[in-house]
């Protein structure tokens, strides 16, 4: 793990503490010996989300705490360059404060579970690259990796590091002046709102250092697709498995839900842990109202080895 990475805060910036465990009430502990007994014995496919992160100080977009925000579409940056000024202004800030986010106990725990060899992959909708720093290998990013930036008009990719410095050559002294406007939101993708409108309409954009052309964070927008690519791995990944397990998502969008209603019309059980309801509560075999990172973490110690 990169030294930098030794948690959330940044000084200067709004804290964004991660959550408190929650004990698990012996309602939480009954349901997880039911998820025992149901996948026992079966290799699980795990579908994460922005619920998992939470506890890494990483808010989600649909959370019971979450607070209502409508992120940018794929369209809407690609059409304006006011569009993608805002938004690199912003994502330069979220980057300095989400890469110093660390893996939580779920993230460890959904390792130890590929470790034990009980996990046939890990599909994630989240982008901050917790489960590969936690120790995870068979990982599909499925809405892509938030330390990547793509050319749109080249097709090169490069390190988040190295267009963070181009930013901060082109923009000397902007996160100091943006610490000072204030951190009012934080979002999964890296993005930040801030007051000053001013500041956010003096940012430079970095272009590609190959072509000249416009760079944008390597993650399905909304609005975009996610590639074909994925999707198949991550077919083949809940095919290849007796159960689905869903932790920490809303399953709003399809990209996820589609495994879920894969899973259930294949007849394979669908377990879904998730603070709040879920769009795929109705495919669910067992629904759990739960903390995402205290549920895998029992999981992880209780589920017996294949």
């Amino acid at each position: 793990m990169e030294q930098q990475r030794r948690g959330i805060g940044l000084t200067g910036f709004a804290s964004l503490p991660a959550a408190d465990p929650a004990p698990l009430s012996g309602e939480h502990l009954e349901g997880l010996e039911r998820i025992r007994g149901l996948v026992a014995g079966k290799r699980l496919a795990l579908l994460t989300g922005a619920g998992l992160s939470t506890d890494s100080g990483i808010p989600d977009y649909r959370g019971p705490d979450s607070v209502p925000r409508s992120p940018m579409t794929y369209q809407e940056f690609v059409r304006d360059s006011a569009n993608r000024q805002r938004y690199w202004a912003r994502n330069h800030i979220g980057w300095s404060h989400l890469r110093r986010a660390d893996p939580n106990p779920g993230h460890l725990a959904a390792a130890e579970l590929e470790r034990r060899g009980l996990l046939t992959g890990l599909i994630t909708q989240n982008v901050d690259r917790l489960h590969e720093d936690a120790g995870s290998r068979n990982v599909i990013d499925l809405h892509g990796r938030y330390d990547q930036v793509v050319c749109l008009d080249c097709g090169r990719t490069y390190s988040r590091r190295l267009v963070a410095g181009m930013l901060e050559e082109l923009n000397p002294g902007f996160l100091e002046q943006a610490t000072g406007s204030g951190l009012v939101e934080m979002a999964p993708d890296a993005d930040a709102i801030v007051e000053d409108a001013a500041l956010i309409g003096s940012f430079v954009v970095a272009v590609c250092p190959a072509c000249g052309g416009k760079l944008k964070p390597d993650f399905v927008y909304f609005g975009e697709n996610v590639p074909k690519d994925r999707v198949e791995a991550s077919y083949a990944t809940v095919d290849a498995a007796g159960a689905l397990l869903v932790a920490g998502s809303s399953l709003t969008v399809m990209s996820g839900l589609r495994f879920v209603r894969h899973a259930a019309k294949d007849g394979k059980p669908v377990v879904i842990i998730n603070r709040g309801e879920t769009r795929g509560d109705q495919h669910a075999t067992i629904k759990l109202h739960a903390g995402v990172s205290e549920a895998l973490t029992w999981l992880a110690a209780e589920l017996p080895d294949l």
